[in-house]
């Protein structure tokens, strides 16, 4: 039996998680339960959503509300950043790789589009 291909924008997302949980783990006490929780949830939800507009008919909904919650999810690392929870270089990949999924989706939003 065949199995579904999964697409590129929820392997990039599952990529990110992947990448970042360990990170959020090195979280200081102060910001691990509320900094760090929140990215995480966030970045759930928009996997969450990424998968449900992968098994939806009407995809633009699901795809939207991953994006809002992608841009979210920047702002939130970004604010990491600042407050000195992570490095420079762990935030520099960490855009990338969000950046990345939101290309992806971005993508997948137009193609939604233009059927």
């Amino acid at each position: 039996m065949n199995k579904p291909k999964t697409p590129q924008a929820v392997q990039a997302c599952h990529e990110l998680l992947l990448w970042i949980i360990p990170h959020l783990d090195k979280f200081p006490r102060s910001r691990r339960f509320t900094l760090g929780v929140q990215i995480e949830n966030s970045l759930l939800t928009v996997l969450e959503n990424l998968v449900d507009a992968a098994f939806s008919q009407q995809k633009q909904n699901a795809l939207r509300q991953a994006n809002r919650q992608l841009e979210v999810n920047r702002h939130l690392w970004r604010l990491a950043y600042e407050l000195q929870v992570i490095p420079l270089k762990s935030y520099e990949h960490g855009i990338k790789l969000m950046n990345d999924v939101g290309k992806q989706v971005g993508g997948w939003l137009q193609s939604c589009r233009s059927v």
